[in-house]
């Protein structure tokens, strides 16, 4: 932070900075209707369509397709383009594609799959994008309370988004809910077409093989890019793992209703939404290094208490939701630390293939880490297979200590 700006005057520097409020309106809008649609997409298969748990499974891997098909090429085409370009053409293309779902229905689950995967598509271009567009808009020491904005309205939309588009369906119907997230995404379009920023980094249009391999080599070399990558593959894996055995945990092992279950799952948002907003505080008043390595370690000890509780009673709910309170704080503090580091260390040439690169290798194994949780459950046991996906999340906050000390100097 500049000498002699309080947190207040940094917050209103911000806040004023026009280019930066379109950016975090946009983004908002996107984010609300982004989560909506986890809602409202599915209900359109399952209420109109009638359609089964397997064809729904089928449906949402369809949608997460294109994170590992075409993740590393927006990468490039986003350090290629202008970020603003790709935001508003992607949010545009979502708007387009949701629009066509009220009238193109009566085609039956073929179309909602191709509408899952365009849409899944055009979601992975505007996420790159975004998490490209910061170091581009605003001041390096202006990075650590840009992500914090961006990442509170995206725990509020995550919290709300699903709320929003249940009750859509339940006003209206599920097509015409899916609809209205057509008109929000349009409307994010509009908003980040306001930004009069121009900037950008000129990239050499080599073959797009060359430019991926450019974006992997960066991270590799890198001393903090490459820990950060581990310890984003570490993480994904093994909480991925974790959320499969978790519900297992909850209902058979714990005995818990489903209504208990939902309010024990619902208690991760506002944990989350604390983490945002305490995410550019805590850097600057400790420093990057120790917040990250610091701040994950807690949160796996907290949740390492999960696998201790039995019984169904009221102590154990308590302890539950006041678990998953302090988890979604401390886990989102370290994301957002860890998005503002890798802005912060990334060459701006390169700063879409770098999140495309990390995105791909993280991601890549969450297919891996949930069929390992789902097996370790049935061969070992719901608890047992619940510590030892726990036990795996330590591996993340050990990586990130090689990141603590290649950060000196740089942030």
């Amino acid at each position: 932070m500049c000498p002699g700006l309080d947190s207040r005057d940094f917050f209103v520097s911000l806040w004023t900075h026009r280019d930066f409020r379109w950016l975090w309106i946009g983004q908002t809008t996107s984010q609300l209707a982004s989560f909506a649609g986890q809602v409202t997409l599915p209900l359109v298969a399952v209420t109109t369509l009638g359609t089964g748990a397997a064809q729904l499974g089928v449906l949402r891997a369809v949608e997460q397709a294109p994170i590992l098909l075409f993740s590393l090429a927006v990468g490039v085409l986003v350090d290629r383009l202008r970020f603003r370009t790709v935001l508003v053409a992607a949010d545009l293309g979502r708007a387009v594609v949701l629009a066509s779902v009220p009238l193109g229905v009566a085609l039956g689950l073929p179309f909602l799959y191709v509408v899952a995967f365009v849409a899944g598509t055009f979601t992975v271009c505007f996420d790159v994008a975004s998490m490209a567009s910061l170091p581009q808009l605003v001041e390096r020491d202006q990075i650590a309370q840009g992500n914090s904005m961006l990442e509170t309205t995206r725990s509020a939309a995550q919290i709300c988004g699903p709320a929003v588009g249940g009750a859509l369906v339940s006003l209206l119907s599920a097509p015409i809910a899916v609809l209205a997230g057509a008109v929000l995404f349009a409307g994010s379009s509009l908003s980040v077409s306001r930004i009069r920023s121009r900037a950008s980094t000129p990239v050499a249009q080599h073959g797009v093989l060359r430019q991926i391999g450019e974006g992997l080599r960066v991270v590799v070399r890198d001393a903090s890019l490459r820990a950060i990558a581990a310890a984003t593959c570490a993480y994904q894996f093994s909480f991925t793992a974790l959320t499969t055995v978790y519900l297992l945990f909850l209902s058979r092992t714990l005995g818990l209703p489903g209504a208990v279950i939902g309010l024990v799952m619902a208690s991760f948002g506002p944990g989350v939404l604390v983490g945002s907003l305490l995410s550019a505080w805590l850097p600057r008043r400790f420093g990057y290094g120790r917040v990250v390595v610091f701040a994950a370690l807690v949160s796996d000890l907290v949740m390492l208490v999960t696998s201790t509780l039995h019984g169904p009673g009221p102590l154990t709910i308590a302890a539950l939701i006041t678990i998953n309170v302090l988890y979604g704080a401390l886990s989102q503090s370290v994301d957002v630390a860890i998005v503002a580091i890798r802005q912060l260390v990334t060459p701006l040439r390169v700063q879409g293939r770098v999140v495309a690169t990390i995105n791909f290798l993280g991601l890549g194994l969450t297919p891996i880490g949930a069929l390992l949780g789902g097996a370790a459950a049935g061969a070992f046991g719901i608890r047992t297979a619940l510590l030892a996906a726990t036990a795996g999340l330590f591996l993340s906050p050990l990586c990130l200590t090689s990141l603590s000390r290649s950060l000196t100097g740089r942030v």
